[in-house]
C-alpha cells in the first residue's frame, strides 16, 4: 500500500503543473525503437546517369549541438564561432555507386567527424564542392566522383553565414568562395555591453503593415554584430588550394554566374538596417561583374522595404526577380509590376517581363505581360518558353506558351486553373541540361515537350507522363502508373534514352529508385535497395477513408489501426486525430483527395503514428478545409467549419466500429495547435488535446496570420472569435501545450503558449506546459524529441485511455 501511494505521489509530481525540474525522459520501448531506426541516405544522381551519390546523416542533432553559441540577427540564426547557420543540417558520410552497380563505394579522405553541407555540383557534374564545419570554422572540400575521394581546398576561414557559399567558375577548375575578411572586428557581447543611449524607432506617417517576424535586429549592438557576421571577401580558389582575392569585403548575399560563365551577378546588403523586417528587405545593390571581378554594370539599387502595400500579392516597384536566361549565354530576365505593386489596383496585366543582354547598359526589352504575379519561366529555345503566374486571392495560376524573340506574337495560355485544384494539374515540364549546363525544356523536334504529373483523381493517384505538341496543344498520354498496392513517384524522364527514373514505395516497403522504359517491354531496373527500418509497424492496417461533412463536403483521412488489431472482433480502441487546417476559395478544391494509402509509413518526430504500437487508432492528416467562396473569407466561419470537420471525422471512424468515441484525442502542430485549442474550447468532442508550437492570441499578430490578409482593425470580430486565448474560460478539456523556447516562426512566439497557459491555469483548466530548451519551431535534438514523445504518451494514457494505474483525480491536477 505504501509503495502504491509513493508511486502515485511521484506520478502526480511528474504530471502536476507547478514548476518542475524534470530531466529528459524516454518514451516506451516500442516507440523508442522506431525513433532509433537508422535513416536511409539522401540520393543525388548526375544528369547523365553515371553517378549516384548517397549522403548519410543522423536524423537528430544532440541537445549539446543545439546549445552551441547562437546569435539571432535580422532573420538569421548564426553560430558566430563557426560562421555558419546554427540550425544547419549536416551529413556525416558519403558513398558513390553507378546506378546499375549492386554496391556503393565508400568515399575516401573524409575529414574526422564530418559535418558536411552546401553541396554544389561542378558545371560538368564530375565533382561536388561541399563545406565541412569544424570546431574552428568552415572549410571547403571537393569530391571527385570518378575517384570517390575528397580533398580539402581551404582552411577553416569560410563565411557561410549568408548562404550561397560556393559558386563554380565555368571551367570547373576553381570556385568562388565567401571567406572571412581580415579586418573583421570583435563582436559585441550584448549582455555585457554598456548602452550608449536608448533605442528609438519612428515613422513619418507611412503605413508599414508587416507580419510578426522573429529574430530581428533590436539595437545598435545587433546592427554592428550583423554587419561583422555578414561581411565576406570573395576569393577565387583553385582545386589545388591556391587562392586569389576576387572582390574586397562587403555584405554579399547572392552570387550567380551567367550560363556561359563570363559574367557574375552579385547582390550585396546595404544600410540602413531595419528593426521591423529581416535582412532580405534591407537595402541592396545588384552589380554585374566580369568573370575576372571587374565591374560591368551597376544594375540596381533597392531601398529599404518596410512599407509595401497591403496584401500577400504586394510587391515593390522596379526591377525584381532578376535571373539569368538559361538558354542564352549572358542575358538577364526581370519582372516589373504594372499595378504599382498594389493588389488593390485593377489592371489588365499585373507584371511585365523584360530581358537585357550584355553588357547590361541599355534598357530592358519587353518580352511578355502576365495577368497575375510572375512565377517563373522555363526556357526552351530562341522561339519557345513557358511562363507561369499566380494570384493568391483567387488561387488562380496560368501557364503561358510564348515566343521570347517576338513580343508581338500571340501568347497561348496552356492552362488556366485554380492551383489548389490538384485534379486539373497538368504536371511539370521535363527539362534537360543544355550546352551551358543549365536546365531547359526537353524538346523533341522543336515542338514536342513532356510533362510529369502527380495524377491525383477522385478514384486515386495515378502518376503519368504526357507528350504535348506545343504547336497544336494536343496531348498524348505515354504512361500511367497503375501499380497494385504501391505508390510510384515520377522523378525525371529522358525521352532520348527512353529512361524514366521513378521511386516506388508501399506501406511496408521503403522508397527505392528504379529505371523504367516506356517503349521497350522490360521490367524496371532497381537502383537502390534500402530496407524498411520500421518493421514493427509494417503490417498495420492502413487505408484512406472518405466521409462527408454535414454540409455534404467530401473529406478524407488516413486511418491506421493498432499493431495486431483483430478486425473480426473490432474491439473499440482510443483514437488520436491529427490534422492541420487549410483555407480554400471553392468547395471543389477543398473536397479533393491527395492522400495515398500506398505511401510508406514513416514515423517522423512529429508523427502520431508511433501510437499504433500503444493500442491507439490513428486518423492522420484528416482533412480540415476552411472555405470562403466568392466575397466570403474562409475565416469568417472558421470555428463552425472546424467543429464540423472534427465531428465528421469522429463519426466516420466510429461508424466503422473501431473506436470508443469518448476516448478521442486531437493533436496538431503550429496552425494545427491553434486548431486544437479552438476545438477544445468550442466543442465537447474530445477527451484531451495536444497543441505544439501554436499561436493562441491573434491580437499579437495584428497585421495578418496564416492566410488571413485583413488586419485586426479591419476584422476585429474575426481576430477575437478565432483566438482561443479570448475564450480560455470555455476550456474544460485537458490540454498539453508544448513549445520550443527558441521558436523562430512568424507569429508563434513562445510567449503565445506561456500566456495561454497562465490564462488557463488562472481559470482552473487542466493544462500542462512543456517548454523545450533551445528548440525552434520544429524540434531537432534527440533528447527533446524523446521527451516530447514521453510527454504525449503520458498525457494520452492518463486522459484518453484513462488507465487506472495513472489516475489522479482531475480535481488535483492543474492546481497548486
Amino acid at each position: 500500500m505504501k509503495k502504491s501511494f509513493l508511486l502515485l505521489v511521484l506520478f502526480i509530481g511528474c504530471i502536476g503543473f507547478s514548476q518542475e525540474n524534470l530531466e529528459y525522459q524516454k518514451p516506451p520501448k516500442d516507440i523508442l525503437d522506431l525513433v532509433d531506426a537508422p535513416l536511409a541516405p539522401s540520393v543525388l544522381i548526375s544528369d547523365d546517369g553515371t553517378h549516384m551519390v548517397m549522403l548519410y546523416r543522423d536524423y537528430y542533432k544532440s541537445i549539446a549541438e543545439l546549445s552551441e553559441t547562437e546569435l539571432r540577427l535580422a532573420g538569421l540564426r548564426i553560430n558566430p564561432k563557426t560562421n555558419i547557420g546554427s540550425r544547419t543540417n549536416y551529413y556525416n558520410n558519403i558513398k558513390i555507386k553507378s546506378p546499375r552497380a549492386s554496391s556503393a563505394d565508400q568515399v575516401s579522405g573524409l575529414p574526422e567527424n564530418p559535418r558536411l553541407a552546401n553541396f554544389k555540383w561542378s558545371p560538368d557534374q564530375s565533382k561536388i564542392a561541399v563545406t565541412n564545419t569544424t570546431k574552428k570554422g568552415v572549410e571547403v572540400w571537393v569530391l571527385d566522383l570518378e575517384k570517390a575521394a575528397v580533398t580539402k581546398i581551404t582552411d577553416a576561414n569560410v563565411n557561410a553565414n549568408m548562404g550561397d557559399v560556393i559558386n563554380w567558375f565555368k571551367d570547373g577548375k576553381s570556385v568562388l568562395v565567401k571567406m572571412l575578411p581580415d579586418d573583421r572586428k570583435d563582436l559585441i557581447n550584448a549582455a555585457e555591453a554598456v548602452p550608449q543611449g536608448p533605442t528609438i524607432s519612428s515613422n513619418d506617417g507611412k503605413k508599414a503593415q508587416n507580419r510578426t517576424y522573429q529574430d530581428l535586429l533590436k539595437n545598435p549592438n545587433d546592427e554592428f554584430n550583423f554587419e561583422q557576421l555578414a561581411r565576406s571577401e570573395l576569393y577565387k580558389v583553385g582545386l589545388d588550394g591556391t587562392k586569389s582575392l576576387w572582390k574586397k569585403a562587403d555584405m554579399y548575399s547572392s552570387i550567380s554566374f551567367s550560363p556561359d560563365g563570363n559574367y557574375t551577378m552579385v547582390v550585396t546588403i546595404d544600410k540602413p538596417f531595419s528593426y521591423l523586417v529581416p535582412y532580405r528587405r534591407f537595402p541592396s545593390k545588384t552589380n554585374i561583374y566580369s568573370k575576372d571581378g571587374k565591374i560591368v554594370s551597376e544594375l540596381l539599387q533597392v531601398p529599404l522595404i518596410e512599407d509595401l502595400p497591403k496584401g500577400f500579392m504586394a510587391v515593390r516597384m522596379g526591377m525584381r526577380e532578376i535571373s539569368w536566361r538559361n538558354d542564352k549565354p549572358s542575358t538577364l530576365i526581370y519582372a516589373q509590376a504594372l499595378d504599382g505593386g498594389d493588389p488593390e489596383n485593377k489592371v489588365a496585366y499585373r507584371d511585365e517581363i523584360f530581358e537585357i543582354d550584355a553588357p547590361f547598359t541599355t534598357s530592358g526589352k519587353s518580352i511578355l505581360k502576365l495577368k497575375n504575379r510572375y512565377g517563373g519561366i522555363q526556357w526552351g529555345d530562341e522561339n519557345t518558353a513557358i511562363a507561369y503566374d499566380y494570384w493568391w486571392n483567387d488561387r488562380n495560376t496560368k501557364t503561358y506558351l510564348f515566343d521570347p524573340s517576338n513580343a508581338s506574337k500571340e501568347v497561348k495560355i496552356l492552362s488556366d486553373r485554380n492551383y489548389q485544384d490538384v485534379y486539373s494539374d497538368p504536371g511539370d515540364f521535363v527539362t534537360q541540361r543544355n550546352e551551358y549546363g543549365q536546365p531547359i525544356l526537353a524538346l523533341n523536334n522543336g515542338r514536342n515537350a513532356y510533362l510529369l504529373g502527380d495524377g491525383y483523381t477522385k478514384d486515386g493517384q495515378f502518376p503519368f507522363v504526357d507528350k504535348i505538341d506545343l504547336k497544336s496543344q494536343n496531348t498524348i498520354r505515354l504512361y500511367t502508373s497503375k501499380l497494385e498496392g504501391k505508390k510510384e513517384n515520377l522523378i525525371e524522364y529522358n525521352a532520348e534514352k527512353d529512361e524514366l527514373l521513378v521511386r516506388i514505395e508501399s506501406p511496408s516497403e521503403y522508397p527505392n529508385y528504379y529505371y523504367k522504359s516506356l517503349k521497350k517491354r522490360k521490367g524496371p531496373q532497381q537502383l537502390t535497395n534500402f530496407e524498411n527500418p520500421f518493421k514493427s509497424i509494417q503490417n498495420v492496417h492502413k487505408e484512406v477513408i472518405t466521409y462527408k461533412r454535414e454540409d455534404g463536403l467530401e473529406l478524407t483521412g488516413t486511418l491506421y489501426l493498432p499493431v495486431d488489431y483483430d478486425e473480426t472482433k473490432k474491439e473499440k480502441k482510443p483514437m488520436i486525430l491529427w490534422a492541420y487546417p487549410r483555407e480554400y476559395k471553392d468547395k471543389n478544391s477543398a473536397s479533393q483527395n491527395t492522400q495515398n494509402p500506398n505511401e510508406f509509413t514513416y514515423p517522423y518526430w512529429g508523427s502520431p503514428i508511433y501510437w499504433v504500437t500503444q493500442g491507439y487508432v490513428v486518423l492522420d492528416d484528416a482533412a480540415f478545409p476552411i472555405i470562403g467562396e466568392e466575397d466570403e473569407q474562409p475565416n469568417d466561419t472558421f470555428r463552425t467549419q472546424l467543429v464540423s470537420n472534427a465531428k465528421a471525422a469522429i463519426d466516420a471512424v466510429d461508424e466503422l466500429g473501431y473506436i470508443d468515441r469518448k476516448k478521442v484525442a486531437v493533436g496538431g502542430h503550429s496552425y494545427g495547435a491553434f486548431m486544437v485549442a479552438n476545438l477544445l474550447s468550442h466543442s465537447n468532442l474530445f477527451a484531451a488535446g495536444i497543441a505544439r508550437s501554436g499561436a493562441y492570441n491573434r491580437t499579437l499578430t495584428p497585421f495578418g496570420f496564416q492566410s488571413e490578409e485583413r488586419n485586426y482593425w479591419e476584422a476585429p470580430e474575426v481576430y477575437y472569435t478565432m483566438s482561443p486565448f479570448m475564450h480560455a474560460d470555455k476550456m474544460k478539456t485537458p490540454l498539453l501545450l508544448i513549445h520550443g523556447e527558441a521558436d523562430n516562426n512568424s507569429g508563434t512566439y513562445p510567449m503565445q503558449s506561456e500566456r495561454y497557459f497562465n490564462a488557463l491555469k488562472g481559470l482552473g483548466a487542466t493544462v500542462r506546459l512543456v517548454m523545450l530548451p533551445k528548440e525552434s519551431h520544429g524540434y531537432r535534438a534527440k533528447e527533446s524529441v524523446l521527451h516530447l514523445l514521453w510527454e504525449q504518451d503520458q498525457w494520452l494514457n492518463k486522459y484518453v485511455k484513462q488507465e487506472e494505474n495513472t489516475i489522479s483525480t482531475p480535481e488535483t491536477i492543474g492546481k497548486d
